[in-house]
């Protein structure tokens, strides 16, 4: 990149400062009170070196819609793409290709440093009680065990399911938080690895 004159610094750090604070870019106006020019095509003139430069991003002539290439560039950092998964079959891996309905786009705080993470909507109130409702969104860390007493997604007969997690020394319970539901008995034998699908790391509900 080509570097910048002191006005055009003056003029990159106000649109900065601007977003970060206010969550949206300034008027041309106010740019240009900042910067004392009179006019908007001065203010313009500017915004055209730093967005020639490649400083700055805006569409079309919008002065709402600037935002200087550092801040996209962590922008698209701060975010991460993971896949819905819809039905889950015995025998396929749960993000192999057919299983992945969609992918959803989310800030990466949700999610930590986990890499391996997939998206399932939740089917039926068994986990009421343990705040997860029917129609909720469920972020699940992919992984095939887990620790006694958490909230699982394991695939059980034909379905996957959202229970907690209870190995004992002959059989894994996996208990529902709904006082209507019953416990779904698995002997350990019959009970594979890759029926664990992950264990669930948070839910998100429309309102």
């Amino acid at each position: 990149m080509q570097g910048l004159t002191k006005r055009q610094e003056k003029v990159l750090d106000y649109i900065t400062s601007s977003i970060t604070e206010r969550g949206y870019p300034p008027t041309l106006r106010e740019i240009g009170r900042h910067m004392g020019i009179r006019s908007t095509n001065g203010v313009n003139d500017h915004l055209r070196a730093l967005e020639r430069k490649g400083y700055l991003k805006r569409e079309d002539m919008k002065s709402r819609a600037l935002r200087p290439v550092n801040m996209e560039d962590k922008k698209q950092s701060d975010t991460v793409k993971i896949p819905v998964v819809g039905r889950v079959t015995a025998g396929q891996p749960v993000l192999s290709e057919q299983n992945i309905e969609d992918y959803i786009t989310v800030d990466r705080f949700l999610l930590g440093n986990t890499k391996e993470v997939f998206g399932m909507w939740v089917n039926g109130d068994a986990m009421l009680q343990a705040g997860i409702h029917n129609g909720d969104f469920i972020f699940v860390k992919k992984q095939m065990f887990a620790e006694k007493g958490d909230v699982v997604v394991a695939l059980l007969g034909d379905n996957a399911a959202v229970r907690y997690y209870h190995p004992e020394r002959d059989h894994i319970r996996f208990v529902p938080a709904n006082s209507n539901c019953s416990p779904v008995m698995v002997r350990r034998q019959d009970f594979l690895p890759m029926q664990l699908l992950g264990v669930v790391m948070g839910v998100y509900r429309r309102l």
